[in-house]
């Protein structure tokens, strides 16, 4: 049998793919022809990605499809002509994550660099599986748990019945679904309900303190009604350090390489996760200091003087703490936004509180809208966001060489479509300068 994935190169097709081949499983799968980062582990692991086409579909496949391509996709008609078995992504994760001591990680921000450390942390003490939603997956036929990115876009989360879940926050995001904050509320809800033996929950987070569930809840972050509770930060060169106290009483002293309270709050989540499976402490610290993170979470470069980082902060929760963690990293340094809105429905919804946390960067640039197929265009322009923005400029690939003006800043790339080619053409700009 071959597991052929439709959509291959997707943020959790490429790491599930990924994990099964690690486990000696036939692999392969399809996808448009662009490149995107994704592919890269899948092909220093030798997993064969060809173009779409029905000819991949034989009868010796199983199919696993990407939630992006509807039923109407030719391959997936292909398979149904064949009767293959055909499972959508989160069906079979579902499926598959119940063979571990599976952690889930869902939230509306944070799940990818929460996931990414816990999965740093638990495989230093016991064989560990992950799946991250930056296109990372490593799988093992002897793990005993397995970690998982669960998001809750279209309630795909609600396929999953896992051991353990962190849930870092409870947001209103994914607009073109979700109707409003109470809708998303309600899908966390649910999902609470088919977790086994607890959930590991942001206490500072005022609506997931709301969820009534039957199985127990530990409370972690900076309020003092927390069981775990940071205390005592010091940010330096190196990163974040803090005091960690449970129920009041002390614990232990823990330091990340990271910045920003988000990360502290992430590190504290799988803290309390390991301190639940008895991992030894030991262990914790010494694997939470040296996490280098994950793939578009704050990813750094230098370019001559000016620092260039990459992440894929897309909703104002999220631009504000990356903005912040540059700040506390780089306090000397000027911070300067290069954001790429991201669909039409969410930079219309959210189009005052982008202006306002886009605001605490000491200069913005912003690139054109980034829209979805599945969403109608409308009237809104980038304009209407630019307007809301004092001095904030528009800005192209063609004259993104305007950023040279800033050259000892902090340039931060943001956004959940392409803007790694606004990046790049500003590399090769700054490059051709330096060859002449």
């Amino acid at each position: 049998m071959i597991y052929h994935f439709v959509g291959i190169k997707g943020s959790g097709m490429s790491p599930l793919a990924q994990i099964l081949h690690d486990m000696k499983l036939r692999v392969q799968g399809s996808d448009v022809e662009k490149y995107f980062f994704t592919q890269r582990a899948l092909e220093e692991k030798g997993i064969s990605i060809f173009p779409f086409d029905e000819k991949n579909i034989t009868e010796e496949v199983t199919v696993i499809a990407s939630n992006a391509y509807a039923d109407d996709h030719i391959e997936l008609q292909r398979a149904r002509e064949l009767e293959v078995p055909v499972y959508r992504y989160h069906q079979f994760l579902g499926e598959f994550s119940k063979n571990f001591t599976s952690i889930a990680v869902s939230g509306s921000h944070g799940k990818t660099g929460t996931t990414g450390l816990l999965a740093h942390v638990f495989g230093e003490d016991a064989a560990t599986s992950y799946l991250i939603g930056d296109g990372t997956g490593m799988g093992r036929e002897d793990s005993r748990f397995f970690v998982f990115e669960a998001c809750e876009y279209r309630r795909h989360f609600l396929s999953y019945e896992p051991d353990y879940c962190i849930m870092t926050n409870i947001d209103f995001d994914h607009p073109d679904y979700f109707k409003n904050v109470d809708d998303v509320f309600e899908a966390f809800q649910q999902f609470s309900r088919q977790i086994k033996k607890r959930i590991i929950a942001c206490g500072d987070d005022r609506l997931l303190r709301k969820l009534e569930t039957e199985i127990p809840v530990t409370y972690y972050g900076f309020e003092e009604d927390n069981e775990f509770r940071a205390e005592n930060l010091r940010v330096g060169s190196e990163g974040t350090t803090f005091d960690v106290t449970i129920s009041g009483r002390p614990f232990e002293t823990f330091s990340i390489s990271s910045f920003g309270d988000h990360n502290v709050l992430n590190a504290l989540a799988v803290i309390a996760a390991a301190y639940h499976e008895r991992l030894p402490v030991h262990v914790i610290q010494r694997q939470l200091v040296s996490f280098k993170g994950v793939q578009r979470r704050f990813s750094e470069k230098r370019l001559d003087e000016q620092i260039i980082i990459d992440d894929y902060a897309h909703h104002p929760t999220e631009i504000r703490a990356t903005i912040q963690a540059a700040q506390q990293k780089y306090p000397k340094r000027e911070v300067v936004a290069v954001f790429q809105p991201h669909t039409y429905t969410r930079t219309e919804a959210f189009l005052n509180e982008f202006a306002e946390s886009l605001q605490m960067a000491d200069a913005v640039y912003l690139c054109d809208i980034f829209g979805s197929a599945r969403e109608q265009k409308g009237n809104l322009t980038i304009e209407d966001l630019r307007r809301r923005i004092p001095n904030a400029r528009f800005i192209t690939e063609e004259s993104i060489g305007q950023l040279s003006q800033h050259p000892t800043s902090v340039l931060l790339f943001m956004g959940a479509g392409d803007i790694q080619k606004f990046e790049k053409a500003y590399e090769q700009i700054a490059a051709a300068v330096d060859e002449r």
